[in-house]
């Protein structure tokens, strides 16, 4: 199995997230190669063939000038996969290399399965299990689904030039409002669930969070109830999260919500129920009343 990983960078910088790409590979065991529109001065960790283009000259983003690029390492490169960040960049250029090479696109792949891979779907309110037709596919990877990883080493630097066709030009990129917290991104999450009680207990939780050097989630019933906002939300129709700590308070374990944290490094889950679901993924289950613990452990904390 070979795999072409396609990068990301902006504004000068390569995206930490292209990590995650090398995540997606080491659990396929695959072969790897990388593209990349950017910069020799920002080189990723990685001692295989790295496909690189000059940002400068081909611009951060030009859908048809990229997409020549892409199919030029395609070609030299034969990969069964290639693989893309479910990003505005992924969503933008996956299909049009898929329909260009005329095979199948899988969005949105949360993890791999024997033959195939599972994906989100329905706004992330279900999933669903995939076998392609072929073993050759362009897939895009949720964020935070895999660990990130860096291979380490030096790239053997192949280098790619190409004209552009089109009539686009890249401007530049325009921040989305901000909207909360990005919780792929958090190394240690501490969750609210429907075992903290009410509203008025949230913030026992988040100082929690602080202590730890953490963010705030939670599980959706708090969040549906509207304790927390939906921002925070932990799971299949929140965030999919996978931090170096999580803490889960009062969450019993729906699959929605495990499916969304199981591939954390550590799992510590603080219930009253011994046989609670979220034991089966915990790391360590702590039965104690939540609202006893997690005071106190915060107060140690403090110590």
């Amino acid at each position: 199995m070979k795999t072409l990983l396609i990068g990301e960078y902006r504004e000068g910088k390569l995206l930490d997230t292209t990590y995650e790409l090398f995540g997606y590979a080491g659990q396929l065991g695959a072969e790897t190669a990388l593209f990349l529109v950017g910069s020799e001065s920002q080189l990723p960790a990685f001692g295989g063939t790295l496909y690189l283009a000059d940002a400068l000259a081909c611009g951060e983003y030009n859908p048809d000038l990229h997409k020549q690029l892409v199919l030029d390492a395609v070609q030299k490169e034969n990969p069964d996969q290639i693989v893309f960040l479910h990003s505005s960049y992924g969503w933008d250029l996956a299909p049009r290399v898929a329909a260009s090479l005329r095979i199948a696109q899988i969005s949105e792949v949360i993890a791999i399965q024997e033959g195939g891979f599972e994906v989100g779907c329905c706004n992330g309110k279900m999933r669903r299990s995939i076998t392609p037709a072929t073993h050759r596919a362009v897939i895009t990877i949720q964020a935070g689904a895999f660990q990130g990883v860096q291979p380490g080493g030096t790239p053997q630097v192949v280098k790619l030039t190409a004209e552009s066709t089109g009539t686009m030009e890249f401007l530049g990129y325009e921040p989305a409002e901000e909207k909360g917290v990005d919780l792929s991104k958090a190394e240690v999450i501490v969750s609210a669930g429907r075992g903290i009680g009410k509203k008025d207990n949230v913030p026992v939780i988040a100082a929690l969070a602080k202590a730890l050097g953490g963010e705030l989630g939670a599980s959706r019933p708090v969040v549906d109830a509207e304790w927390v906002a939906h921002d925070h939300q932990v799971g299949t129709t929140g965030q999919t999260v996978s931090p170096k700590l999580y803490v889960a308070c009062g969450i019993s374990g729906a699959i929605q919500h495990l499916a969304g944290m199981k591939k954390s490094d550590f799992i510590i889950a603080i219930n009253k129920d011994k046989d609670a679901p979220i034991g089966e993924v915990a790391d360590v289950l702590v039965v104690a009343d939540v609202m006893q613990f997690v005071p106190a452990l915060t107060a140690r904390l403090a110590r």
